[in-house]
């Protein structure tokens, strides 16, 4: 069993840029709801009349028939129709610029440091994958809930972790405001500060 959580947050340099910024809660406030607004799937959808197969005929002649008029058999009044109204797919995805994206995770980032919020490690492993190994790395960190932010996935440490409530683990290139806001503690990796500072930059 090898867990390595060398606490080495005295020694790193943060980019101001990153790790100084003001924190702008309208701007962190729309980066969250793009977010959430991006993942929702808006896949509901009917068929409308002009949808619906057939019908490309009028089904009977327009007089003398006794019957009312009717042009196709697949217009809404009629058994197997289109919806008058169908619902279709939508798009719930919002523009966001991509700079003031960036604001709002420096903006974040820079909070959680203010608040103690920040752990920054040497690095994060269990590499025996188990989760009692998993309980006690966090356990020295003092951690009980939060987000844990490594360079690359590995599988090992996330089979370890998967188990244990209100504790998620994410790449540094997975992370988004969602996370971030939601999360009690975050623990970075070196490595994925390193990473971060490069996006951000």
């Amino acid at each position: 069993m090898q867990v390595n959580t060398t606490d080495t947050a005295a020694a790193v340099e943060l980019s101001s840029a990153c790790f100084e910024r003001d924190f702008n809660e309208s701007l962190v406030h729309q980066s969250v709801v793009a977010h959430l607004a991006g993942a929702r799937a808006g896949t509901r959808a009917q068929k409308g009349r002009s949808d619906v197969s057939g019908g490309g005929i009028k089904p009977f002649r327009q007089k003398g028939t006794g019957r009312a008029r009717a042009g196709s058999i697949r217009s809404p009044l009629w058994r197997g129709g289109g919806k008058v109204f169908a619902a279709s797919t939508r798009d719930f995805s919002q523009k966001m610029n991509r700079k003031m994206y960036r604001a709002a995770m420096a903006s974040i980032l820079s909070e959680l440091l203010r608040q103690d919020r920040l752990k920054i490690v040497e690095s994060f492993s269990v590499e025996s994958g188990r989760t009692r190994d998993a309980v006690a790395a966090l356990a020295g960190l003092g951690l009980e809930s939060g987000l844990i932010v490594t360079t690359e996935q590995d599988r090992n440490t996330w089979q370890a972790l998967r188990n244990i409530p209100h504790i998620n683990i994410v790449t540094a290139a997975e992370i988004n405001p969602v996370v971030l806001v939601g999360a009690e503690t975050v623990v970075m990796t070196t490595g994925a500060v390193k990473h971060v500072e490069e996006w951000l930059a």
